[in-house]
């Protein structure tokens, strides 16, 4: 079922984008727990997610909200798929906690989002995570594989599902370009110390830098200024990711480089 889901993945993203993924998992993270950990940008994202796992030979388990779960067509399938239902805002969201350590455990890959939600960043760089995946990854003894994806807000915008239609025929059109990168290795939490909490804290900002790092090899140029401000997505200071002060040193060169072209 998940396997025949993945391809209808790829029949959905062809009309409405150019789909490039870049990068892979190595072969020795491939048959044994592993999480892969991606930014959220756009209502898209799972499809495009979904539909690059199936050109990259992987089949993950996903973490999805819960209202996937409640769809009449949609819902059967990720049950029977062997998905991982999230209830955000409710007495049950820890649940998936559990459920995903288990399927870990039982040496399944598992993709998620760590910031938990499409963020709300207007320039779309990640949002401060949450420490679930860090949590897991310890408990489960889980490598975290930083997985980035970029141009899927062309396709459904933040606002989705307001103009759903037009935003479609919009993407027929031009067929906006949409990549998927998975990281080069898995993030280094070898190094975090103190109480379990306090490592969960630390993984989780190594985690969410080692996403920021591979979707920065999407944007080079973007660093300090992004082609593109999404002004629909309302801020939210509390999740403010903190920028490292390699971020600037890194945009230099890059803007060196297109000044001099």
């Amino acid at each position: 079922m998940w396997r025949f889901m993945l391809l209808i993945a790829r029949l959905v993203v062809l009309p409405l984008c150019r789909l490039r993924v870049s990068g892979s998992v190595p072969a020795e993270l491939r048959g044994r727990p592993l999480i892969l950990a991606a930014n959220h940008v756009s209502p898209f994202d799972p499809i495009v997610m979904t539909a690059a796992c199936h050109k990259a030979g992987i089949a993950p388990r996903i973490m999805a909200t819960g209202g996937l779960f409640d769809a009449p067509i949609a819902g059967a399938a990720m049950r029977k798929a062997g998905h991982i239902r999230v209830d955000r805002n409710s007495t049950r969201v820890a649940d998936a906690l559990p459920a995903a350590t288990q399927a870990l455990r039982d040496g399944n890959m598992v993709l998620l989002y760590p910031e938990g939600r499409i963020g709300l960043d207007p320039w779309m760089w990640p949002e401060r995570g949450k420490t679930g995946v860090a949590r897991m990854a310890a408990a489960a003894g889980a490598p975290v594989l930083p997985v980035a994806q970029w141009g899927a807000h062309a396709v459904l915008p933040y606002t989705t599902p307001e103009h759903l239609l037009r935003s479609l025929l919009h993407a027929m059109r031009r067929r906006p370009v949409v990549h998927v990168r998975f990281g080069d290795a898995p993030v280094d939490l070898s190094g975090v110390t103190g109480t379990p909490g306090a490592q969960a804290m630390q993984a989780t900002r190594l985690i969410m830098d080692g996403i920021h790092d591979t979707l920065a090899t999407l944007r080079p140029t973007e660093m300090q200024t992004p082609h593109h401000v999404d002004t629909t997505r309302r801020t939210d200071p509390s999740r403010i990711r903190p920028r490292r002060p390699t971020d600037a040193a890194a945009e230099q060169p890059n803007a060196a480089k297109a000044d001099a072209e």
